[in-house]
């Protein structure tokens, strides 16, 4: 491996002091020009890479910015991640990315990793495990800009980019109910995470709308992925149970479901109906319904929240910004088709 040249090197080279070089590459005052010239000149010869984190920490500043996301292989954050990396390159900026796993204890060393290297803001969605938000008022203790998006916690004070998961919720509802299903499972996800309580409450409300009663056996709880949406809807078929779609909360679990109903010879749509959440690309091979989040635009809205707040430095007042989601019908819900 290649030694990193220092400011040492370049010194020892024109047989010069340290300092000298050090004013000359940050173009401080108490240096000629000539000296100046020959100092660059030697640091372009040599390949010299200035640490440009320690020279923002001595200048009262980072340049960089932290993201935690639950999961980085997910396209939905994935998406987030580009967003917020779009617009934190336009204003001279880097992104660390953080990985939480879905893991509360993670979450945490993921914050403090991010404070101690000083970043100037941090955007966050949670992990499905967190439910303490007192790691996260470290944040804000230290004055450190914050935006959460996504999974937030509804009582904490910050800044916030949210999809309205309420109202597609029940326009997909609304959709399975106008094409005429009438015994709705829906797949919830973990009852203490903000987007899967507004999705359980978007599917209760459009159900009510309609005047459609629902049992306790039509809500099954923490069903996200696709070995739990395929278990699920195994068990609902071999003990007999009367459903004639699902709502499912993920759309990897709406997956899952596809999967088991097809293995038993059922028809989707026609005889069952199937709708997830998130839009993952498999979905428009699979011709599943979904909703779109718009996840690259949720993670432009949050990095320019959060650079509203570096750039004023202070908290000001709070914003929540709602981006709209969009319901993509495919073939998996199309019963009348």
């Amino acid at each position: 491996m290649t030694k990193k040249v220092t400011i040492k090197d370049i010194a020892r080279e024109l047989d010069t002091t340290y300092s000298t070089v050090s004013r000359a590459l940050n173009n401080a005052p108490g240096i000629g020009d000539e000296k100046r010239r020959q100092v660059l000149a030697k640091a372009s010869e040599m390949g010299y890479e200035p640490n440009l984190f320690a020279r923002q920490l001595r200048q009262g500043g980072s340049r960089t910015i932290g993201l935690i996301v639950p999961r980085i292989n997910r396209v939905f954050f994935s998406n987030v991640i580009h967003g917020v990396e779009t617009i934190a390159r336009e204003r001279g900026y880097s992104v660390i990315i953080c990985q939480s796993n879905e893991d509360r204890v993670r979450e945490e060393e993921n914050i403090k990793t991010l404070i101690s290297n000083h970043v100037a803001g941090i955007l966050m969605s949670l992990s499905k495990e967190t439910e303490s938000s007192e790691p996260h008022k470290e944040i804000l203790r230290r004055n450190i800009p914050f935006v959460m998006f996504d999974r937030v916690f509804s009582d904490l004070e910050t800044n916030k980019v949210l999809n309205d998961n309420f109202d597609a919720s029940v326009q997909l509802t609304e959709h399975l109910i106008q094409q005429g299903y009438k015994k709705i499972i829906h797949f919830a996800g973990p009852d203490k995470i903000n987007i899967y309580q507004e999705r359980h409450a978007g599917f209760l409300k459009a159900m009510e709308n309609h005047g459609m009663l629902i049992g306790e056996e039509q809500i099954l709880e923490n069903v996200i992925t696709k070995d739990r949406g395929k278990e699920e809807t195994d068990r609902l078929i071999r003990e007999g149970k009367e459903f004639d779609a699902i709502l499912a909360s993920s759309d990897f679990s709406a997956l899952g479901a596809m999967l088991s109903l097809q293995e038993n010879r059922l028809n989707v749509p026609g005889d069952f109906g199937v709708a997830g959440f998130s839009n993952e690309p498999f979905t428009e091979l699979l011709g599943l319904t979904s909703v779109e989040q718009r996840s690259t635009e949720i993670g432009r809205s949050a990095a320019g929240l959060l650079f509203e707040g570096i750039d004023s430095h202070e908290s000001g007042t709070l914003k929540e910004i709602v981006i709209k989601p969009e319901i993509i019908i495919r073939n998996s819900t199309l019963k009348t088709a």
